[in-house]
């Protein structure tokens, strides 16, 4: 089927060519948003999932070796044009704008360049279950939408066939992921798969569990018979024979050597998404060295704690008596909702007192979905799929007895408010910003945010029971230990067990997520390091302001400056900061 799809390179090359016709007006700002426009609308027009027309040949991505290529080339040339301008000529407002969408292009030519499209997947994350926010963020509102629909889901053996081409390139030239973080991940695979009475409780069926809509009954009905039909012909064939290439040839075939740094080009990827995910020109071993002085620090606070509540032994004793003490775990999925929502509600309250802009849009509490639980992280912020839908905090039930309420607070904080919730619902509101800034998320400022939002919970009043605090610093000590293990295994030679072992030694995880959080960095290089590099930052700029405006300093001013500009850069934010500073000063 690959070669059927195929096209001639310079036709693909020709089609989009036409959508980055010359710059010619002589404002360099006109010059810029003119150029910004026309990556916009290649954007668009090569967004297979956002196109309307049921006549389209592509309705989910198009991952044919030509088309990519061409779509590679578009982006080198946008690049070169960017690279082009008089970036001195431009305003401060542009300069921002320039620098995010350069980094954004920049990325996706990286990608491509390192052959990222070869492993499209992780330990806990896939190409197949990625395809669930294609189902959640459809357009279910009329019969073209639920047509539309069905017209993707038909296009799922092509598309899964196309990714599994790509993994067999990745075996052939030994760019898989490692064999021992896959254990188990042929669940997540089976999880989409029902069968027969059951097809009605598949993941792609529940757009139709009701008639959003509001067809006739029996119109309606008709689609939901049609739905059935594709998800047993198209999605459960696409589904199972990729579960068998996964079982039967990915898996037995990947590589054995967990560091990213022994596959082809490998040092130099890793090198690359370091300095992607920081935003910083931070070698490998300044950040191992940063973490190794955090998890000092850190540690030291964490045998205060334990001395405050007279506990009588060595750190691994009192980890394992938190380990496995049952006061601190709940006894139900809806205990643990529960406490997490009261949580977050206790923190609702406090947002005034921190700030003076908050977003319009509200969240919600709700468990992780079963179907990727097992494998999956403690704890995500996912935004609305469209309008009418809020954000959600998901917590992770599976597992009770690895979910400690100790580092709940420090959770909750960071996913909901003031963190993650807070900060991308802002960031989406700035009707000043560009589409291309408003839904970006660079991950240094992001995660560096929403460890800060912990830190935040001090002032808020959380974090009164010592074993909460301690769980705050667990959490705090879990970010500073990626800095350490994420590059020591990546480049310094660590095994998968110098890895957990350190995790184990070092913070008051569980053993659960000890492990899946191992596999995480293993699995998705660098990406664990901004989280510190970014809270670092933040909390620099926060203490240089408070040092040099003294009295002056406003605690809800300060954060409207760090958010006011969205997601930027860490070194975009430092002249935000900088500057705020200077003016403040001048009007003393």
């Amino acid at each position: 089927m690959l070669n059927s799809l195929r096209k001639p390179l310079s036709a693909i090359a020709l089609a989009l060519s036409l959508t980055a016709c010359q710059i010619t007006p002589s404002n360099p700002n006109e010059s810029f948003s003119q150029l910004a426009e026309q990556v916009m609308d290649f954007r668009t027009k090569h967004y297979a999932e956002g196109l309307t027309d049921l006549n389209a040949e592509y309705l989910l991505s198009n991952l044919t070796p030509e088309y990519l290529a061409a779509l590679n080339e578009q982006r080198i040339h946008f690049l070169a044009r960017l690279d082009s301008l008089d970036k001195t000529k431009l305003s401060e407002e542009n300069q921002i704008n320039l620098a995010i969408l350069r980094a954004q292009i920049q990325n996706r030519l990286d990608l491509y360049q390192f052959k990222g499209h070869y492993v499209p997947l992780s330990s806990e994350y896939g190409f197949h279950s990625a395809l669930r926010f294609m189902i959640q963020r459809h357009d279910y509102s009329s019969k073209l939408g639920y047509q539309l629909y069905i017209a993707r889901m038909k296009q799922l053996p092509r598309y899964f066939e196309q990714n599994i081409y790509w993994m067999k390139q990745g075996l052939d030239i030994g760019l898989t992921q490692p064999k021992v973080v896959l254990k188990g991940f042929e669940d997540s695979i089976m999880a989409f798969v029902a069968q027969g009475s059951d097809i009605e409780k598949s993941p792609y069926f529940a757009p139709f569990l009701s008639n959003q809509a509001n067809l006739p009954e029996q119109e309606f009905a008709e689609l939901k018979n049609e739905a059935k039909r594709v998800i047993e012909a198209y999605v459960n064939t696409s589904y199972l024979k990729y579960h068998d290439f996964f079982v039967n040839e990915y898996r037995p075939n990947a590589r054995e050597n967990i560091a990213w740094s022994s596959v082809p080009d490998g040092e130099a990827f890793y090198i690359n998404r370091a300095k992607h995910f920081t935003t910083t020109d931070m070698t490998p071993k300044e950040i191992h060295e940063l973490g190794l002085k955090e998890v000092a620090r850190i540690r030291s606070e964490m045998d205060r704690i334990i001395k405050q509540v007279g506990f009588e032994g060595s750190f691994s004793e009192f980890v394992h008596f938190l380990r496995t003490d049952p006061r601190f775990y709940a006894k139900t999925p809806l205990e643990l909702l529960k406490e997490a929502s009261f949580i977050a509600k206790k923190m609702d309250a406090k947002l005034p007192q921190l700030f003076h802009t908050l977003p319009r849009l509200p969240y919600g509490v709700a468990p992780v979905p079963d179907s990727i639980a097992p494998k999956y992280t403690t704890g995500r912020y996912v935004g609305p799929n469209k309008d009418t839908d809020a954000g959600y905090y998901w917590v992770n039930t599976y597992a009770l007895d690895k979910r400690p309420l100790y580092v709940l607070e420090a959770l909750t904080l960071h996913e909901g408010v003031p963190g993650h919730h807070l900060q991308i619902s802002l960031n989406a509101e700035l009707e000043h910003l560009p589409e291309y800034r408003q839904r970006a998320y660079i991950s240094a400022f992001g995660e560096g945010w929403g460890l800060y939002a912990e830190y935040l919970g001090i002032e808020a009043g959380f974090y009164q029971d010592p074993y909460s605090d301690f769980g705050r610093l667990t959490y705090e000590m879990w970010r500073a230990a990626r800095l350490v293990v994420d590059t020591g295994v990546h480049m310094f030679g660590w095994t998968r067990e110098q890895v957990m072992q350190f995790m184990q030694d070092n913070t008051a995880l569980s053993l659960h997520n000890v492990k899946t959080e191992t596999d995480r960095y293993i699995s998705w290089p660098a990406q664990a390091l901004s989280y510190k590099v970014g809270e670092l930052t933040i909390k620099r700029l926060r203490a240089k302001a408070e040092k040099q405006l003294g009295g002056a300093f406003d605690l809800r001013e300060f954060h409207h400056q760090i958010l006011k500009n969205g997601s930027v850069p860490l070194f975009i934010l430092e002249a935000q900061i900088d500057k705020y500073i200077a003016q403040t000063l001048q009007t003393q």
